[in-house]
């Protein structure tokens, strides 16, 4: 659960920004190179069970028929479909958000306070988001598909999976992250500090979606137009 409150101050950007607003200094911390060569950020990411390889073959036979640069010109290709490709995207830009602007507050170009505000607000929605996207996917979505064409079931399954697995990823960022913005009022030195295993997390985060989305996108939309599903 995130540890809210709204605040109208120390915003640049974005809209309704709910999240904490901390005053104080930003006090030295460790850099961008350490950050990223920390040998225990790269034990955080590998804690993560993640899937690192691709679709089987067979799950991609109808992307052959329907290319990725093909789908909006093809009459199947509904409003539907275009919104949920809208919303893939925006987590694309959320994950990168929240790395870029860990990486900010990192290198000491955004303040504890500013960087709280924040990673409150687009922490919030990028989790928020993605519970209910990929639990709608799980119970209806995906559902469809798989009756549709019984032939993906199997890559429909591995979605599913990743779901279960970016949940587990997905709790770790929450905590930690609740940890920074408290620490960004009460020790904004301990919150710099701890704000490198943040970073670990948003990376996994970021490079999962970047996996995930893609992979998802190129098995359903196929069977959406192939099947001409969700007029």
């Amino acid at each position: 659960m995130w540890d809210m409150r709204y605040s109208s101050e120390a915003f640049a950007f974005g809209t309704d920004p709910h999240g904490f607003v901390r005053k104080g200094p930003c006090h030295d911390g460790i850099g961008a190179t350490d950050r990223l060569q920390s040998k225990r950020h790269l034990n955080m990411i590998s804690e993560f069970e993640m899937r690192n390889t691709g679709m089987p073959a067979d799950m991609q036979i109808l992307l052959d028929t329907y290319p990725r640069d093909t789908w909006q010109a093809h009459p199947g290709f509904k409003e539907n479909t275009e919104h949920w490709l809208g919303a893939h995207k925006m987590f694309r830009q959320l994950g990168g958000i929240i790395r870029v602007e860990t990486e900010k507050f990192l290198d000491k170009s955004r303040s504890a306070d500013d960087f709280a505000a924040r990673l409150s607000y687009y922490g919030d929605m990028m989790v928020r988001n993605l519970h209910g996207h990929h639990g709608w996917e799980d119970h209806t979505y995906f559902p469809e598909l798989m009756a549709a064409d019984p032939r993906f079931t199997a890559g429909l399954e591995i979605l599913e999976k990743d779901h279960q697995d970016l949940d587990v990823v997905l709790e770790s960022f929450s905590k930690t992250a609740n940890r920074v913005i408290q620490l960004a009022a009460l020790d904004p030195k301990q919150a710099l500090s701890e704000a490198g295993g943040l970073h670990s997390i948003a990376e996994v985060i970021e490079a999962f979606l970047k996996r995930h989305l893609s992979d998802e996108e190129e098995l359903a939309v196929p069977i959406i137009l192939h099947h001409r599903l969700r007029g």
